[in-house]
């Protein structure tokens, strides 16, 4: 599944929180914000697509989710916060290479062909990996270790990037073949940038293979590279993007130029992304994987490079001149993605309310981000109660048509487009704001649900108000309209 993620460290951002952000960029899929609380966690867990079964006997945490409302595919829990403030987002589907995938294979489900032979179950993969990982993690680096057992142990079918962070720490872990895997430690003054590649440019094995202060892989990491002939770096760097990792023609179309975006967002200044003596262009291979940002980065920087189509660059399928480069570039923000969020730490409030999570449904491009506290135990209907069925009445579908009519007659919306994500991200920190002040003055903790209900009703009234504006724009630009000047 194409996704992008960012990830910030804590001396990287505005207020000393870490944020974990992706977007998941399915099919449409339609998907809803819940809360699992730990008696509805499955204590015997099979998968739809590799049909593996998985006890779970450890005692779970609560945690949010965003599955998937159709449950045929599986759940797809896609990201979340627990009650030990870690926050998880799996996966960002990542590249490979055949030498890789020949030397430790995907673990495929294979169906038996004959009434004598039995189903060989597959590994698993983005569908299941938050809700056997998260419920039991209470740090980012306890998450890494807890994942890298599982893939050790089942193996995987696909190639993934999940992240992980808790109140001090981000970690990233990319897998490597059907069962290998390599997990860093975000530095704190950095942004990382990661759309659907092997993203790591470095990784310092002496650390893994001693005191994994910052680096942890396979135990026989070293090994497999060795006998497998995978490195292909020189003079004695080791760039794990070059072992691992792709260098395809698609990459250009498809994946590094949302890294050049991005970079181009966070490092105006330190580094030169345009003109004939740029250091990185849409597509270069050598985007770093990770960046310290010319500025401080706050949660709406996040939301505006995951909404990002080359705004401001020749190549923003929405500008209105022909530049002969426009939307030869897949976008950021497109219109599959199911859902978005940034999962946020913070560090300077009590405990029991570190975690906000912001969450977007539908194309980044024209939906808001509403900020919600995720230690509670249940989440507003306007969030949670969607259905199949398109509908006014919850904040998936009215995102989605906001953006399919909006995306028709940009230039006629955009300008109410920006005025509903500023007014949701503006109004939500107002609430945030009162409330955290409520909670702490008073330690009453439970204040969550009735802050999480207002801040539902405030994104409801300001998404029908916007979708009202957009709609009446899409219909005066119809191509059938027609005027008869009879007077």
């Amino acid at each position: 599944m194409s996704c992008t993620t960012i990830l910030v460290g804590k001396m990287a951002s505005n207020d000393g929180s870490t944020m974990v952000a992706r977007t998941e960029d399915g099919h449409f899929d339609v998907k809803r914000l819940t809360v699992v609380n730990p008696k509805d966690q499955p204590k015997k867990y099979k998968t739809k697509i590799s049909h593996l079964e998985i006890e779970l006997t450890e005692k779970p945490m609560r945690y949010t989710a965003c599955p998937n409302v159709d449950p045929k595919a599986g759940v797809w829990a896609a990201t979340g916060i627990n009650e030990a403030n870690v926050g998880m987002t799996a996966t960002e589907t990542i590249t490979s290479n055949p030498r890789v995938l020949a030397a430790d294979p995907l673990v495929e489900y294979k169906k038996a062909k004959t009434r004598r032979e039995k189903d060989v179950p597959g590994g698993i993969g983005e569908e299941d990996i938050v809700l056997l990982v998260l419920p039991y993690a209470r740090t980012a680096r306890e998450g890494v270790l807890r994942l890298a057992k599982l893939l050790e142990t089942y193996g995987t079918y696909e190639m993934n990037g999940i992240a992980f962070n808790d109140e001090n720490e981000v970690w990233w872990l990319e897998t490597i073949g059907g069962h290998h895997w390599m997990a860093r430690k975000v530095p704190e003054d950095r942004v990382v940038i990661n759309p659907n590649q092997f993203g790591m440019d470095e990784f310092d094995l002496e650390d893994a293979f001693g005191k994994q202060e910052a680096h942890l892989c396979s135990a026989d990491l070293r090994e497999f590279i060795r006998d497998n002939r995978l490195d292909l770096n020189r003079d004695g760097k080791f760039n794990p993007r070059y072992v691992f990792g792709s260098r395809r023609d698609m990459d250009h179309i498809y994946n590094t130029p949302r890294a050049w975006f991005m970079g181009r967002y966070l490092t105006p200044e330190s580094h030169r992304w345009e003109g004939p003596d740029a250091e990185f262009t849409p597509e270069s291979d050598n985007i770093p994987w990770s960046l310290q940002p010319d500025r401080k980065v706050a949660a709406e920087d996040v939301q505006y490079m995951l909404s990002g189509h080359y705004q401001g660059t020749d190549y923003d399928p929405y500008t209105n001149r022909e530049t002969g480069k426009r939307g030869m570039y897949r976008s950021i923000g497109i219109n599959r993605t199911g859902v978005t969020t940034i999962c946020q730490i913070r560090p300077d409030v009590p405990e029991k309310i570190k975690g906000i999570e912001w969450i977007c449904f539908g194309s980044t491009t024209f939906g808001a981000f509403l900020p919600f506290y995720t230690a509670v135990s249940r989440v507003p209907d306007y969030l949670s109660r969607i259905t199949c069925d398109t509908s006014t009445e919850n904040y998936y579908w009215g995102s989605r048509l906001i953006g399919a009519l909006a995306d028709s007659c940009y230039a006629g919306s955009i300008q109410n487009i920006e005025r509903y994500q500023m007014a949701v991200a503006t109004k939500g920190r107002e609430i945030i704001r009162e409330y955290d002040g409520k909670m702490t003055e008073s330690g009453d903790f439970s204040l969550t649900e009735e802050a999480n209900e207002k801040l539902s009703a405030m994104a409801k009234e300001e998404t029908i108000s916007t979708l009202n504006k957009v709609l009446q724009t899409a219909s005066e630009r119809m191509k059938n309209g027609y005027n008869l000047a009879d007077n």
